[in-house]
């Protein structure tokens, strides 16, 4: 019996080994709630296998002391930027000189200054064969300029809301297809998209103030790819809605972004910039402003024509009077330059800025 007993307690022992054993494993592979709040703090908990500190997404600072402006330009809203064949930076401004041009090293090139005191400036584009446009709210026009500033071409009529072929009502972009043919998003006033050819003759147009796919409730931005599918940033519906050349609806991006402004590049990868889906309130500053004003938040977002998000940069939203290098308030002009740096104009921050990888 003394065996048997003997045998008993040493196979108990045994068993109280292995749990013992099995304890201390899981205790080591399982922080206590202790151990797990002082690794949360930051404390000295010895930390697992090291994490690889590798930065795969992008981080971008701003240049300092970017641009160089003249000295009698009054600061202002940058609504606009667009760069040239060449890589320089063409900003439409709201104080004159209105267009400013800069080297990529935010040298000062040259300027024009627009004398009329009804323009609101909107949008700076190129088409295809270097021409420069500008869109005009407040004058209710698009024109395009030769590279010295003097006009040849003028969409709508100057200083003359309208509703038919031949007027715009405050339009707030343009962009060129393969063929040459001019869509001007037609834009606080009309709520459409209009067609020229690449005379400046009226074709069509298409869009009516609405919620349904299709209408438009601020068409405040346009680009085309290289097919020549055309994206409408359809602002207070907070959507992209994209079209054929004829005015057929294709695609719904919606529920995304409330998207201000677009930047297409040659590879076809569509950059928007703008702020995060919100729905409408009434604010004292602005009551009878559009959707997003004053934005919760500032974004860029980069995708392809399909509408796959490959690209979501946040940036900070500046206090009004107290904005920092580096955040954003109201952002409204976007530009990608072909080394990939990133130029941004804000309407209350009042600032052109360049963005370089870090």
């Amino acid at each position: 019996m003394r065996q048997v007993r003997l045998a008993v307690v040493v196979l108990l022992a045994a068993r109280a080994m292995v749990v013992a054993e099995g304890d201390a494993a899981d205790a080591v592979a399982e922080p206590t709630a202790a151990t797990a709040r002082a690794t949360d703090a930051g404390k000295a908990a010895d930390p697992p296998a090291a994490y690889p500190r590798v930065d795969l997404a992008p981080d971008r600072v701003a240049v300092p002391d970017w641009p160089r402006h003249p000295a009698d330009w009054k600061p202002a809203a940058v609504p606009s930027i667009a760069i040239d064949r060449d890589g320089t930076i063409w900003a439409y401004t709201r104080s004159n000189p209105v267009v400013q041009v800069f080297e990529p090293d935010g040298a000062f090139v040259a300027g024009w200054r627009e004398e009329d005191p009804r323009t609101v400036p909107h949008a700076i584009r190129f088409d295809r064969e270097g021409n420069v446009w500008l869109v005009d709210v407040g004058l209710h026009v698009a024109r395009r300029f030769d590279r010295s500033g003097r006009p040849n071409l003028v969409l709508g009529v100057l200083g003359e809301a309208g509703t038919d072929a031949s007027h715009l009502d405050k339009p707030t972009d343009i962009a060129f297809a393969a063929d040459g043919g001019i869509f001007v998003s037609d834009g606080y006033g009309n709520n459409r998209v209009v067609h020229y050819d690449r005379t400046g003759t009226f074709v069509r147009s298409w869009g009516v103030l609405g919620v349904e796919r299709g209408s438009f409730s601020l068409p405040h931005s346009i680009a085309i790819d290289s097919r020549d599918r055309i994206y409408v940033a359809d602002r207070n519906n907070v959507r992209v809605q994209v079209f054929d050349r004829e005015g057929r609806l294709l695609d719904v991006w919606s529920n995304v972004l409330v998207p201000w402004t677009f930047s297409i590049l040659p590879d076809d990868s569509i950059w928007v910039c703008g702020s995060a889906p919100m729905t409408w309130s009434i604010h004292p500053d602005y009551p009878t402003a559009p959707l997003g004003c004053p934005p919760k938040d500032q974004l860029v977002m980069r995708f392809d024509t399909a509408g796959r998000l490959h690209e979501l940069w946040t940036l900070p939203k500046g206090r009004d009077g107290a904005e920092r290098p580096g955040d954003v308030n109201w952002i409204h002009g976007l530009a990608v330059g072909p080394d990939g740096a990133v130029y941004v104009g804000d309407i209350i921050g009042k600032r052109l800025q360049k963005f370089v990888r870090r």
